[in-house]
């Protein structure tokens, strides 16, 4: 037990016996290479049709906006009492806005144990506040839009 009377492993020692000559392991890089090339040469395509696509929708995107904010100025234009009215109103209802958001973090600071402890608080605090805020947020956001001045619309 001495002495380990076993052979050296085959594994240390590596031969090639295979009957592929250098040609032919060239050749077969080639065709890799060759391979690898055409795969780089579609990626690359490939993104420059995705480049196309995004250029085009973002001409579309820009061509709706200037359109809508071209009917915005002309409605702006044609009714310019109730632009100047719905600015007032957005001022207001931005200050509503204000009041109800502090009304709402004082709410979550009162209440963040119980908020977090269980679904039932959290869907109480969400049906309480949640359709009220969604609603103020989407009618400020309309009546900013009719009473932002034209240069505002035009950017």
């Amino acid at each position: 037990m001495g002495q380990n009377s076993q052979p050296l492993s085959s594994s240390v020692f590596s031969i090639d016996v295979s009957s592929e000559s250098k040609e032919d392991i060239s050749n077969q890089a080639d065709k890799e290479g060759s391979n690898t090339e055409e795969l780089l040469q579609q990626l690359v395509l490939g993104q420059e049709r995705q480049n196309e696509l995004l250029e085009e929708m973002l001409d579309s995107l820009s061509a709706s906006q200037r359109s809508r904010s071209i009917e915005l100025g002309h409605w702006k234009q044609a009714n310019p009492a109730l632009a100047d009215r719905c600015r007032k109103a957005a001022e207001v209802l931005s200050e509503v806005q204000t009041e109800f958001l502090d009304t709402l973090t004082e709410e979550i600071d009162s209440n963040s144990d119980t908020l977090l402890a269980g679904d039932f608080m959290m869907n109480e605090f969400v049906d309480r506040f949640g359709p009220r805020l969604a609603h103020l947020n989407g009618v400020l956001q309309v009546l900013s839009q009719l009473s932002a001045s034209p240069s505002k619309i035009s950017d």
